[in-house]
């Protein structure tokens, strides 16, 4: 492999694939999604062409002018963006009238599908870093209580359940109670929500659909799942070791140290 492509959506994710693309030597080609990708990104790679969410054909095209045959999905797309700033081209709109509903992994994989019916395959977003997976144990000096691990098996449970339905992957719970389920409106809206009707000491459990998809629409949690956490003063957070992608994770740590937050990696 001498070059990759990348369809970058939003947040860190492209930025740090990229660098650590062109450090292993590779040529990075980049498509962007206007009023999701960062513009630094523009920096970090040899080319790069700026669409609008569902311009299927022009990310395809600039691939193939590029002789890009590996990619990978970077970074997310606002999922409330589905229905105000989608521009599906023809070839988009062709995939999606086959589609009966718009669920997360049917839609995404749709979509790669008809990429790779194009030679350009789709590899998992953590090809070149599988070092920010979640590890298994505790990570922070406060352990999660008797309490909360019930709540950890509890919400466990659910959590892997709406990820059956292709709902959502986060749930928050208190006394083995569903205070919030994530819907569209993603993670940190979904503590904040389960939050404020659990009051405090809540407990977040993110995990990975059944049978997921590594290629894309991974759990992620990053300092900013910690803040959310804070704001609200939920207790503890519990990720799947091994399927869940971990941004700053030192950062994040200490964050929840500060906080006395519990952080644990299950399997």
């Amino acid at each position: 492999m001498e070059r990759i492509g990348v369809i970058a959506g939003s947040g860190q994710f492209p930025i740090i694939f990229s660098k650590a693309a062109r450090e292993r030597g590779l040529k990075v080609y980049a498509v962007a999604h206007v009023g999701e990708t960062d513009s630094r990104l523009e920096i970090l790679v040899d080319a790069i062409r700026w669409v609008k969410i569902g311009q299927l054909k022009r990310l395809i095209a600039f691939f193939k002018e590029n002789e890009v045959r590996d990619a990978v999905l970077a970074g997310a797309i606002t999922k409330t963006k589905m229905f105000s700033g989608v521009r599906p081209d023809l070839k988009a709109m062709k995939i999606l009238a086959t589609m009966d509903h718009t669920l997360d992994d049917g839609l995404l994989r749709a979509f790669v599908g008809e990429i790779e019916k194009e030679g350009i395959a789709i590899h998992p977003s953590t090809l070149l870093l599988p070092a920010l997976l979640a590890k298994k144990g505790c990570w922070t000096r406060r352990k999660p209580t008797k309490s909360e691990m019930a709540d950890v098996r509890f919400g466990w449970h659910i959590v892997k359940e709406i990820g059956r339905l292709d709902i959502g992957q986060t749930v928050v719970v208190r006394d083995r109670s569903v205070m919030a389920v994530e819907a569209i409106d993603g993670t940190d809206a979904t503590i904040t929500r389960g939050g404020k009707l659990g009051r405090e000491k809540t407990v977040v459990v993110k995990a990975s659909k059944p049978n997921q998809d590594m290629r894309f629409d991974m759990p992620v949690v990053a300092v900013k799942t910690i803040q959310t956490m804070s704001d609200v003063r939920a207790s503890a957070l519990a990720v799947e070791a091994g399927k869940t992608v971990v941004f700053e994770r030192e950062e994040m740590i200490a964050l929840a140290d500060r906080n006395k937050i519990a952080i644990i990696g299950i399997e």
